[in-house]
């Protein structure tokens, strides 16, 4: 897409996602994801009803007063967007395709965020790390994250979930808000997310097409896998065909669930011809 196009598409989705932060989810993103505790600002003279315990020793030896350490929640924090850029997040078969729902889901998130005056990044990850954004605050640089969510031309077709998690591990220390946006067609990656989630707040978003859920009948088809380009004749009549594949899917599913829920992580479906708006909404309100 050229210039002008692209600049145009920004605007529209900045428009649609802000109007949703604004009026919905920032006082919902404020109250759901808290500080990461209480930090020292100053020390002041002891007043009367002060806790005692916050009594600075040392202060007060050298003055001959009593004075007490003031504490104030850090709200401040870091949200990091990851998003599957592999082969099939191309799919849809309902008005738009998973990564323009994606791209709407983070914007949203990301503005959600910049409202409570958070830094935001971004790992775009396939088999292997395509980009990374570090965190920054402000509307430009969500722009900027919006833009390469909308135009980003992945090298690899694949999926490696449990290297994307492995990534994050690394370049974030500190705790981070992180919202992983992907199908979850995968596997492999329990014990990474366990590991990860244990010190950083991890959501799944999964986002996906009711069709994919099963082949219809439509006889012998030739099919391309996304990820790897293959091409091959499938005989949608066959109803073992049809059973294997459903089975298949199911199976990544029940994987991202327990995956998502034994390692404490929260879990979000987001069917592409549903509101994520409700989905969205719902989440942060249970929490």
């Amino acid at each position: 897409m050229d210039t002008k196009e692209l600049l145009k598409k920004v605007r529209k989705i900045e428009i649609k996602t802000r109007r949703l932060s604004d009026h919905i989810f920032g006082g919902e993103y404020h109250s759901t994801f808290k500080g990461r505790g209480m930090t020292f600002s100053e020390v002041r003279q002891y007043q009367f009803g002060d806790d005692v315990r916050n009594i600075d020793w040392n202060v007060t030896a050298r003055t001959n007063e009593p004075h007490v350490k003031v504490f104030e929640e850090e709200r401040e924090l870091t949200m990091m967007l990851m998003a599957d850029v592999s082969g099939s997040k191309l799919f849809g078969t309902q008005n738009q395709f998973k990564d323009e729902i994606v791209t709407e889901i983070a914007a949203t998130l990301a503005f959600s965020a910049t409202q409570n005056n958070d830094k935001i990044g971004l790992i775009l990850f396939s088999d292997e790390i395509e980009l990374f954004i570090p965190p920054k605050k402000g509307r430009s640089h969500v722009l900027r994250i919006i833009r390469e969510l909308l135009e980003f031309k992945p090298k690899s077709k694949k999926t490696n979930i449990s290297e994307a998690i492995k990534f994050l591990s690394n370049v974030m220390k500190k705790k981070a808000i992180v919202f992983m946006l992907s199908d979850f067609v995968a596997d492999d990656y329990k014990q990474t997310l366990k590991i990860a989630a244990g010190k950083h707040d991890i959501t799944g978003i999964r986002v996906f097409d009711k069709h994919e859920a099963e082949i219809p009948n439509i006889g012998m088809v030739q099919m391309q896998d996304e990820e790897t380009g293959e091409l091959i004749l499938v005989n949608t009549a066959s109803k073992k065909v049809r059973k294997n594949y459903s089975i298949f899917y199911q199976e990544k599913v029940e994987y991202y669930k327990d995956a998502f829920t034994k390692s404490g992580a929260g879990t979000i479906d987001c069917r592409v011809d549903e509101s994520y708006v409700k989905k969205l909404l719902g989440y942060f309100k249970r929490r």
